[in-house]
């Protein structure tokens, strides 16, 4: 007697996908996010060689024009080629958003596991943070910038100064809950020292979380140094970055509206790359969340 055949079921009817496309076809905010990151990151790594004029030259006989083959973004008020200015100036925005995350993430963990772990130090530097987030970062960025010297350094610390309060109270709330994990007091319990518990127990398991939080960091980086270049208290005036040339654009707006647009559009997509990036990276390495995907 023969045995009945099985009928084709549901699950049998779908494709076969390859386990590489299930990972991408999963993650696809961390897949653009990469790719649009570093498509901006190659056009400003390469300004020097695609730039098709110096940032800094002035003719005031071609001021003001439109897109052409000798200038591709046009000209601003002085003339200057804005395809030149924006590439240049995406350098800055670069360097002030990688800065910021690491120096804020590398005080923000210092900071954060001296507030958890030592129970004496967490009333004082959590209030100190507590001072610092009251004021708006903004404001106390124009202030520190007020009382210093205008520089690319002096951009970067007075942005990192107002993020550090976001790292500490994430690394402190990831420390009140990992210490009071089993391994970490069995580590007290043989005699381990301080130091070395943070090293090889309670890091490697805020690598994570602080890799998602420095991404927004830089993102908000990108914009503050760009806010503070609009104002006039950022960058110098003759660095081109994306700030500078908006500010420089904005009485332009209704005869030369080219002079903003393209460094507007570049520093959205920057800081879109950077968020998506971020979006990603938090989907891919939060393992609950992985499990519902």
């Amino acid at each position: 007697m023969s045995t009945p055949l099985a009928e084709p079921t549901a699950a049998d009817a779908l494709p076969f996908v390859p386990p590489r496309w299930r990972w991408l076809r999963k993650n696809p905010t961390l897949i653009i996010g990469v790719l649009l990151l570093l498509i901006v990151t190659a056009i400003t790594l390469a300004a020097p060689w695609i730039a098709t004029h110096d940032p800094q030259d002035i003719d005031p006989l071609t001021r003001m024009q439109g897109a052409s083959a000798a200038h591709y973004f046009g000209t601003d008020a002085l003339g200057r080629d804005v395809f030149s200015r924006a590439v240049w100036g995406g350098r800055v925005s670069m360097i002030v958003g990688i800065s910021v995350a690491v120096l804020a993430t590398l005080a923000g963990v210092l900071l954060g596991l001296v507030a958890g772990f030592v129970r004496w130090a967490d009333g004082p530097v959590m209030r100190v943070m507590d001072g610092m987030m009251a004021i708006p970062g903004i404001l106390l960025a124009i202030a520190l910038m007020a009382v210093t010297r205008a520089s690319l350094t002096t951009v970067i610390v007075a942005i990192t100064v107002p993020e550090i309060p976001r790292m500490v109270r994430l690394v402190r709330s990831l420390s009140l809950t990992l210490r009071e994990q089993l391994y970490v007091e069995a580590a007290h319990a043989v005699g381990t020292r301080l130091p070395v518990i943070l090293w090889r127990h309670v890091l490697p398991n805020m690598v994570a979380p602080l890799i998602v939080q420095a991404t927004f960091v830089a993102a908000a980086a990108v914009l503050i140094e760009a806010s503070l270049s609009f104002l006039g208290v950022g960058v110098p005036a003759q660095t081109p970055s994306w700030g500078n040339m908006m500010a420089e654009g904005r009485n332009f707006v209704a005869v030369a509206f080219h002079i903003i647009l393209y460094p507007g559009l570049l520093l959205a997509a920057t800081v879109l790359a950077i968020n998506l990036l971020g979006d990603g990276l938090r989907d891919v390495l939060d393992p609950r969340l992985a499990r519902q995907l």
